[in-house]
């Protein structure tokens, strides 16, 4: 998504009842519907959120132990074999059991209890019918729970912490008091950028063998935001279908203006120009050590996952294209009689192919460095990570909150484990409509589980694939905390960044 810098380019939201049941108005219009800013209503802290019951969601219908019940508890939505991701129902019932809305409200709260940091951050939603909602937000994880689930978003989107409620925007009297105080530092990786390089797949399909794009990226930034910036708190979410998200939440990442955000973007850009712009890489000599290192890490794809498997150079046309990058004209009319020989000779001998004739004196007046460093090029150019910058330079960008459902897809957006980030396998991450089968199933084959004196009752989530993601986050958010109430570090202002 491109980002969104004004008001007039997006409706507002109906205002809503944070307090009353039923207070949404379907129509959207808000007429009937009076707006109670969440910063003023008469709600006890004790109320809103309970601080030692860190269970997410309870199993369906299940009820405080002591808490006396008047009726027996509902019985879960019914949902047909048949039902596809998109029904609304399917939604609802996967907000209902399965969103993990407690951790997100920790992980953007950066403390237990509620504070500024959640209460005045923006929540962007694209309703059932594509009506996008800007500027809500929610003072506690129960009233952000309460509104998706009366809504029933097919997405939502997480922006920036403001001066102000983004609710209340519009009862002040200086616009400009409005603004953006803090937001992760993101990243987005797409595949779709890869188009021209890889041979297997294009436009919004992917496959194992192109998901390794990804992998070579995640590998790359990471560490280049661990080693070189000194980072900690890195959460890479997938996008559900072809990409991945890089969310990172250390306290002096978030405090950064635009321009710290576009010079951190600008140093890990590399890969620059469109598919019919002429040499995409251009880096100095000696290579800057980020680049050296990424070299390091990306060699082996590239013989393997780009030369073997993607074959980028099988057709004569892409052969040209790989000739334009070398810098001699003599070698590269030798090679280009060797290929024109040889039609069906893989990428792999053709690379191969550029060394055995340059040794072999194809070209008298051979500058061995600049073909060297064009090699090098080369290897950057069709492996390293190929950043949608524009998502990375400012605060007021919206991206996609971990855990929705991609709406072309079905699959959850899941957190990627960088300790195995080889092991992921985006096709195999759960569709939405696949969790819901997986409880039922469950519940079919465990159904005195709950009833077993002594036995911990399993939230919903902890019956499906969905488990370890949800673990997983819940440990990137127990670090984050641990931090945060940690002994305070240097002041921000003390910690220089160099480029």
């Amino acid at each position: 998504m491109d980002p969104v810098d004004q008001d007039s380019t997006l409706p507002d939201a109906a205002p809503v009842s944070l307090e009353c049941p039923g207070a949404e108005d379907d129509s959207l219009g808000g007429s009937n519907v009076v707006a109670q800013s969440p910063s003023n209503a008469n709600v006890k802290l004790e109320d809103l959120f309970d601080e030692d019951d860190d269970e997410e969601l309870p199993s369906w219908g299940a009820s405080k132990e002591g808490a006396p019940s008047s009726s027996p508890p509902p019985s879960p939505p019914i949902i047909a074999p048949s039902a596809k991701y998109s029904d609304p129902g399917v939604m609802r019932t996967f907000y209902q059991r399965l969103f993990p809305f407690r951790y997100l409200f920790q992980w953007l709260n950066h403390s237990m209890k509620p504070s500024n940091d959640f209460s005045h951050r923006e929540f962007a939603l694209t309703l059932q019918n594509d009506a996008y909602l800007r500027y809500q937000s929610f003072p506690t994880s129960d009233l952000l729970r309460k509104d998706i689930i009366d809504r029933n978003p097919s997405r939502f989107e997480i922006g920036p912490v403001y001066t102000t409620n983004p609710r209340d925007r519009k009862t002040l009297r200086k616009s400009s008091a409005f603004r953006p105080l803090a937001k992760e530092l993101v990243f987005d990786i797409d595949l779709t950028d890869y188009d021209e390089i890889r041979t297997c797949c294009d436009k919004a399909n992917i496959c194992h063998k192109c998901w390794s794009f990804i992998t070579m990226a995640i590998k790359v930034v990471d560490v280049a935001l661990r080693d070189d910036f000194g980072f900690q708190h890195i959460m890479w979410v997938y996008s559900g279908r072809r990409g991945a998200h890089a969310w990172i939440s250390d306290k002096r990442a978030r405090n950064m203006d635009d321009q710290r955000r576009r010079s951190i973007a600008g140093y890990l850009e590399v890969i620059k120009g469109g598919a019919q712009s002429g040499k995409k890489v251009n880096v100095k000599r000696p290579l800057h050590p980020h680049l050296a290192r990424s070299l390091d890490i990306l060699k082996e794809h590239f013989q393997n996952d780009v030369l073997v498997q993607q074959n980028p150079w099988a057709k004569p046309e892409k052969a040209e294209r790989l000739l334009q990058l070398l810098p001699d004209k003599t070698l590269n009319d030798a090679l280009r009689k060797k290929w024109e020989a040889a039609p069906g000779r893989s990428s792999a001998s053709k690379w191969a192919d550029i060394d055995a004739l340059a040794k072999a004196g194809a070209s008298k007046n051979l500058d061995g460095k600049a073909l060297l460093e064009a090699k090098q090029d080369i290897v950057l150019e069709y492996t390293y990570p190929r950043l949608d910058v524009e998502v990375s330079k400012k605060q007021i960008h919206l991206l996609k909150s971990p855990f929705v459902v991609h709406p072309g897809t079905g699959r959850v957006c899941v957190p990627i484990d960088t300790r195995r980030v080889e092991d992921f396998d985006p096709l195999g991450v759960p569709t939405v409509t696949e969790l819901i089968h997986e409880i039922d199933a469950w519940g079919s084959h465990h159904q005195d589980a709950d009833s077993e004196g002594g036995s911990k009752r399993l939230q919903d989530y902890e019956k499906t694939r969905l488990r370890p993601y949800v673990d997983l986050f819940r440990t990137l958010v127990g670090v984050l905390l641990r931090a945060e109430q940690g002994v305070k570090r240097e002041r921000d202002d003390d910690d220089p960044m160099e480029f």
